[in-house]
């Protein structure tokens, strides 16, 4: 499973059906092969049923973008461009809110590399878009006492974090589009942290909140036993090769 966003759930709810598992596998994999406007529309599925499946089972469908769905939480509210507010505070001069307009008129930078996840999965040549964390880091002024900086979702339970030489590299982002497309929600819409050179699972989905701290806090999957440091090649017992 890709610990992302979990290997499961802390909810209860209703299985997933034998008939609907079935189905989408064989969607999946025809999929594999399908127009991307097919791809496009599976996952679209997908994520619409993985919100709403805390079993897990949906994590392990394949489909054409070779991405899997997961939350650690039953279900995740969704946000828009109304509701959606990004806040960056803790050891800053000038703590800051963004709404999603906000972002997306900040200069953008685009990324392409593979995507790995720490259970083996790679999805190749991956274009992500958004605000480098850097940039919205400069902008509230860090205090010299900052030395981390923490990350939290509006799930409601994952985090995350890095040391601020990490945050600050220009391969981390603020992610406002996968695949030149907006973020949909089963993705970590509408913003998520996208970092680049490390497994997924520092790639927190559905980020609301930036903080900088004085010293790394471990987050949801640290928590568990996975590497802080979560280096693509060099963590959590692995050898893949470096995404970046």
């Amino acid at each position: 499973m890709d610990p992302n966003t979990g290997a499961g759930a802390d909810g209860r709810g209703a299985p997933v059906g034998r008939r609907l598992v079935l189905g989408m596998l064989g969607l999946g994999a025809g999929a594999m092969a399908a127009a991307p406007w097919l791809q496009d529309r599976l996952e679209t599925a997908l994520g619409a049923v993985a919100d709403k499946d805390p079993t897990g089972v949906t994590g392990l469908l394949p489909n054409g973008g070779g991405f899997r769905y997961y939350s650690v939480t039953s279900s995740v509210p969704h946000k828009n461009a109304d509701s959606y507010r990004l806040t960056v505070d803790g050891l800053v001069d000038k703590p800051a809110e963004y709404r999603l307009a906000d972002l997306r008129a900040l200069p953008q930078t685009r990324l392409v590399r593979d995507v790995q996840c720490v259970t083996g999965w790679r999805v190749r040549e991956t274009p992500f878009e958004g605000v480098r964390l850097s940039a919205l880091l400069d902008a509230a002024g860090v205090r010299p006492r900052g030395t981390a900086v923490r990350f939290t979702c509006f799930d409601g339970a994952y985090t995350e974090s890095l040391t601020l030489d990490q945050a600050r590299r220009p391969d981390v982002l603020v992610a406002l589009k996968l695949r030149d497309e907006p973020l949909g929600h089963a993705h970590g819409g509408p913003v998520r942290l996208y970092v680049a050179p490390m497994y997924f699972y520092k790639s927190a989905k559905w980020l609301s909140g930036i903080t900088v701290t004085d010293e790394v806090r471990p987050g949801y999957w640290e928590d568990r036993g996975y590497d802080v440091d979560a280096w693509v090649g060099r963590s959590n017992g692995r050898d893949d090769d470096p995404t970046a």
